[in-house]
Parts: structure tokens; C-alpha cells; sequence
């Protein structure tokens, strides 16, 4: 991500500045430009989309994920745009912010929200870890498929990981995930992906 202003804004002025042929975010009253992301990272996105979305069609759940939906942690100038955030309709009539400016603030219409890590890591693993807890949402996934996180994150030696974040008693508990063991979702207990058929997802086979 690439920093476009230096002044602090607030989120209404924001919403109200932010063009629509880019992506931005705001944190901390900041605006930062979403930069375009390479090729991997976008196979991995497209193949955990899939495999929630036939997941969620088969169980019958008021699920859909929204593409371009900010979230916003209640009281803060800030405002981000998950890799996958998944929506449940039902919850959507209680939340103030979504019909006219498309941004959720409250944790109940978000079961799940992914971040596939690149080149700015500490947002995923720092930032966006405590912004999605302070909202409550019930869980978030974080998926460093190249290894780019810190060690204190992602261990030692560094290697691809994916982290997941559950809420217990208002806070997270990170379990890790790597190589062939199979990702433990409480959003879906019947998907049985391994960290590595995650991984493998970002290359395309000839």
C-alpha cells in the first residue's frame, strides 16, 4: 500500500473524497492507497472464495461476500477493505452504515474475514489483528502464503503460514497452521483444507 495524503481526515470526509476507480483505506486517519496486488496473491483470494462460497450455498446459510464493503471499528477515523469479508443478510438491517456508504461497523454481520499477507504484513498481523478483535469479529484468517511475517507472528525458522484468529472472551486465540495440517474454521467445521492446498492455490499448473 502506498500513503496519499499526510494530513489526518475523518471517515466522513473519507467517504465523501474517495473516488471510485481506486481502492483506498483509512487508518487512523490517513487515507492509504490499496495497491494493485500480483497475480499469486489474487489465485489464492479466488480459491478460498470458492471453496466458502460452495460451502455456505451447501449448508444454506444467508452468506454472501462482498467485494467492495469497508469495515470500520466503531469510533476510530478508519475504515478497511478485507481480502474476503463475508456477510451474513440477516445481520445487515441492524447496521447503520452499510446502505449508503457500503461499510459495516458492528461485528454481527461478519462471520469471517480473510487477509492473504503481502509486502505491508504488519497491517495483517498488527493493525488489522486489533481493529478486527476491538469490532468482535468471531474470526479472522490470515493467509502468508510466502512467509513474510515476522517471527514473533509466523515462527522460526520463517516459512508460509496461516494464522487463525478466534474470539474468546473478547479476545484472540491465534492457532497456526502449516504444511499438510488441515485449517480448524469454526465458520465452517466441514471444510477440510490443508494449509498446503492453500499455499499451492497461488500457482497456476500447466
Amino acid at each position: 500500500m502506498t500513503q496519499t495524503l499526510n494530513k489526518t481526515i475523518t471517515f466522513e470526509e473519507f467517504i465523501e473524497w474517495k473516488p471510485e476507480n481506486k481502492l483506498y483505506e483509512l487508518h487512523n486517519g490517513i487515507i492509504v492507497e490499496v495497491a494493485q496486488p500480483i497475480g499469486k496473491h489474487e489465485n489464492v483470494v479466488g480459491f478460498l472464495i470458492e471453496k466458502i462460497l460452495v460451502e455456505y450455498v451447501r449448508l444454506k446459510l444467508p452468506y454472501f461476500i462482498a467485494s467492495k464493503v469497508l469495515v470500520k471499528p466503531d469510533g476510530k477515523e478508519s475504515a478497511y477493505l478485507p481480502d474476503v469479508l463475508l456477510l451474513n443478510k440477516q445481520n445487515l438491517k441492524n447496521e447503520p452504515l452499510y446502505e449508503q456508504k457500503s461499510t459495516i461497523s458492528q461485528s454481527e454481520p461478519i462471520p469471517l474475514v480473510i487477509e492473504v499477507v503481502s509486502t505491508n504484513w504488519s497491517d495483517d498481523y498488527a493493525l488489522k489483528f486489533d481493529e478486527y478483535e476491538t469490532i468482535g469479529i468471531p474470526e479472522y484468517l490470515i493467509v502468508d502464503y510466502l512467509g513474510l511475517g515476522g517471527r514473533q507472528f509466523i515462527g522460526n525458522p520463517k516459512q508460509p503460514t496461516i494464522t487463525v484468529c478466534q474470539l474468546e472472551d473478547g479476545e484472540y486465540k491465534s492457532s497456526l497452521y502449516k504444511d499438510d495440517e488441515v485449517v480448524k474454521l469454526k465458520s465452517f467445521p466441514d471444510l477440510k483444507l490443508t494449509a498446503e492446498e492453500i499455499f499451492k492455490s497461488a500457482y497456476i499448473e500447466n
